[in-house]
């Protein structure tokens, strides 16, 4: 399948919003609490025109997609990029053309296109400096095999959730990274 067909096959932002079960209230939280730093208008009038279109494969049950798409959303907009979801447990066959080291179905991934469908940049699933916030909190868990693993994870995923919806600096690494990719295609 082309990545206009997948592309037509996604769900408009509002209906990924309203279909969400988990992590709705932080991704809305973000959305509202992010806006583009007006010194980057020109970026964004040099998207505008381009008819790019993108396509996100997520869940939402991804702590990394309800911190990134709102920031992506908000880049959209400004750059008028249509933008369609679509579920990586149900689009296996596209997930497995983007995944991460070879091996990783990690979301979310960006995926955007030109008028005539082909791919102009993907990204995800997160910023570096967020894989390293990552690496230092997975780095304290204990083995898999340790019966404490999976209540230590736990705890881990809710101490990540609560610093990707209240660290307004990661929202900027997260904003910064995408505007570099974007620039380095725009220039």
């Amino acid at each position: 399948m082309e990545l206009n067909d997948w592309y037509s096959r996604g769900l408009s932002a509002q209906e990924y919003v309203d279909s969400m079960n988990k992590h709705q209230e932080g991704f809305i939280y973000i959305y509202e609490h992010f806006k583009i730093p007006t010194e980057d208008e020109p970026l964004f009038a040099s998207l505008r025109g381009k008819n790019w279109r993108a396509i996100i494969l997520t869940e939402d049950w991804c702590g990394d997609a309800m911190l990134n798409l709102p920031i992506f959303l908000r880049i959209a907009e400004a750059g008028k990029i249509n933008t369609q979801f679509l579920s990586r447990d149900e689009n296996i066959e596209l997930m497995d053309q983007y995944l991460s080291n070879n091996k990783a179905r990690a979301i979310p991934k960006i995926i955007i296109i030109n008028e005539k469908g082909k791919e102009v940049l993907n990204w995800g699933p997160r910023a570096p400096e967020l894989q390293q916030f990552i690496d230092d909190a997975s780095s304290s868990l204990p083995s898999r095999d340790n019966p404490q693993f999976e209540e230590k994870q736990k705890e881990m995923f809710q101490f990540v959730t609560k610093a990707y919806r209240d660290n307004e600096d990661f929202r900027f690494y997260v904003y910064r990274d995408l505007k570099n990719k974007l620039t380095s295609i725009t220039n």
